[in-house]
């Protein structure tokens, strides 16, 4: 009975790790995807070293210093240096791992009326990314448009459904409607204080779900600082 070997995208790229080719030949293109050039082939019983992975791609280097990519089945054409056969499971939640940006849209509530949030992350950890979000909430009374730069910590990030942290700090601008300027109300920009809880779950292939509310402090120049709260839902890509 055949054994097959799985073996992680990590295990690969911490370690280096050399797979030789069984087959006639394995071709290796210049990018990550199929509509990139092919630039070598590696032939049978050749010697591969795979780099990094990007989504169901690797990019790998021959004993020859040839670098070039190479889909996720071409391993299944390849063998360890104890003969046994490559196999790696499909789940692209492995990508998810190493990606490096996120971008995203998440629709909510902001102080009961509709808002529209978009936002981008760098990821700089596993457990740490920092990014900058950009929120509108239009209700009968005023607009408000909140602009953010947060911190945030995954507790679980090999988790699928992950719960995390934000910090942040940033302005909100508050606009009254055109037919309440009369009544002395001025549009005001104050500095802003959030903290949130969210729930992250990865969905598939570069697509990530997230639930979040956040708990906001206005900075004003009353007697008070204003307490606002914003629950929203979306999704992100990532790369």
């Amino acid at each position: 009975m055949v054994f097959l070997v799985f073996i992680s995208f990590q295990v690969l790229a911490d370690d280096g790790a050399q797979v030789q080719v069984i087959e006639p030949f394995i071709e290796m293109h210049s990018g990550p995807a199929g509509g990139f050039p092919v630039i070598h082939v590696a032939a049978k019983n050749e010697w591969i070293t795979v780099l990094k992975r990007r989504t169901n791609w690797f990019k790998v280097e021959t004993n020859k210093g040839v670098q070039g990519w190479i889909k996720q089945d071409a391993l299944h054409k390849t063998v360890s240096f104890s003969g046994d056969p490559v196999s790696l499971a499909d789940g692209s939640f492995d990508s998810f791992s190493q990606r490096n940006f996120e971008f995203g849209a998440l629709g909510g509530s902001f102080e009961g009326v509709p808002s529209m949030t978009v936002f981008a992350d760098w990821v700089a950890t596993e457990n740490l990314m920092a990014g900058i979000t950009l929120t509108q909430a239009l209700g009968d009374l005023s607009e408000n448009q909140l602009f953010l730069v947060r911190v945030q910590h995954t507790t679980f990030p090999d988790w699928l459904l992950s719960p995390y942290v934000t910090l942040g700090a940033g302005k909100i601008r508050t606009k009254p409607r055109a037919n309440l300027v009369q009544s002395g109300d001025e549009t005001r920009t104050s500095d802003l204080l959030a903290a949130g809880l969210g729930l992250r779950y990865y969905v598939a292939q570069n697509f990530i779900l997230k639930l979040e509310y956040q708990h906001l402090q206005a900075l004003t120049n009353r007697d008070e600082n204003e307490d606002l709260e914003q629950w929203t839902l979306g999704f992100a890509v990532f790369f």
